[in-house]
């Protein structure tokens, strides 16, 4: 007689519809007990995206934007071959444009929706490189040409903030000031902005983690913030959670680049402008995390190369969700977990706001 695992039975490993519907109660429940004024931007953003992607992802599949998994990754993914990617353009794009036309005109809004969109479209055409690559051509675009783009984008912003006196001091958690870094301060920002669109994107590896937790962490910072740009992160976590509709496990569509890129990107800009970087750096752990662990990894490795050239490595895949991947954890655990640790973390980030 077939037995359950520990892991099913202690609920650990819930279908990924479950985990969806968990975090969108949880984050629809939270806007509206803390800022109820916002709960038509997560609606207005989760309906868009849930919707247009009935329509999306036939259009993607029938343009042949179909996914290419990397053959040196889990060897479960390789069943995901074929799946339409760049769902991106109808989970961000929707939701960012829908907070511009609802909220009344604010320079900082349009600045971060900018950014986000800009982000967005280097993604879509990387995206668009990849599935449309010949047999054994080059897929994408070349890894500095696309750091390069983000890199002027982030100059671009840094200059609006510069030019509309955003104070250069790093503040605390609950918004008392820390330390004035001076050009410092610049170097940071576009440290932020590459950095965390990277992070999301690295995240971005397994059914429904990368919109998970983005939704949780803009969930979040639509608590921490205020005014527009809590807006947006609301309508951004709406989108997010709609997305979740069709990229929960068995996922029917992925965001792609178009999607990561875009989203690392909305919260950098929106963290800086808000001077939340703090609370970004806490809620967003998991993608602190999965940076962190193809950073470690990646140098690890070179460090530790022997004569013949062969290194060791400290995880066994990196980023880190595919490390408890090859430890036996289901993907539908990864995320399950991954999400309760994210929800932690904005719990975390909200406590220290009211200290």
């Amino acid at each position: 007689m077939a037995t359950s695992s520990p892991d099913k039975l202690s609920g650990l490993n819930p279908p990924g519809w479950f985990s969806a519907v968990l975090i969108g109660c949880l984050i629809f429940g939270a806007i509206a007990w803390g800022a109820p004024a916002h709960l038509n931007y997560v609606l207005g953003g989760f309906v868009l995206s849930a919707l247009l992607g009935f329509w999306a992802v036939p259009q993607l599949a029938r343009l042949k934007a179909r996914q290419v998994i990397r053959e040196d990754g889990p060897q479960s993914h390789q069943v995901k071959v074929g799946t339409p990617t760049m769902g991106g353009v109808f989970m961000v794009f929707p939701a960012v444009i829908f907070a511009l036309v609802i909220t009344p005109w604010n320079p900082d809004l349009a600045a971060a929706a900018a950014l986000s969109i800009s982000y967005g479209l280097v993604g879509l055409f990387d995206d668009w490189k990849v599935v449309t690559a010949k047999p054994g051509g080059k897929r994408g675009i070349s890894e500095r040409l696309k750091m390069g783009l983000l890199v002027v984008l982030a100059l671009l912003f840094c200059t609006y903030l510069a030019w509309s006196g955003k104070p250069t001091v790093l503040l605390g958690p609950n918004g008392s000031p820390w330390l004035d870094l001076g050009f410092g301060y610049w170097l940071l920002a576009l440290f932020v902005l590459t950095g965390t669109s990277n992070a999301v994107n690295f995240t971005d590896g397994v059914d429904g983690l990368a919109a998970g937790t983005g939704a949780i962490a803009f969930g979040t910072l639509g608590l921490v913030l205020s005014g527009p740009l809590a807006a947006i992160c609301c309508a951004m976590a709406g989108g997010a959670l709609g997305f979740l509709v069709h990229n929960h496990n068995k996922a029917k569509v992925f965001m792609g680049d178009t999607g990561s890129l875009a989203l690392g990107g909305l919260l950098g800009a929106v963290a800086l402008l808000g001077g939340a970087l703090i609370p970004l750096a806490v809620v967003g752990g998991i993608f602190v995390a999965e940076a962190l662990s193809v950073i470690i990894q990646r140098y690890y490795y070179k460090l530790t190369k022997d004569s013949e050239g062969r290194g060791k490595r400290l995880f066994r895949m990196a980023p880190l969700h595919h490390h408890f991947e090859l430890g036996g954890w289901a993907e539908t655990q990864v995320v399950f977990r991954f999400y309760l640790v994210a929800l932690g973390l904005g719990g975390l980030t909200i406590l220290l706001k009211g200290l």
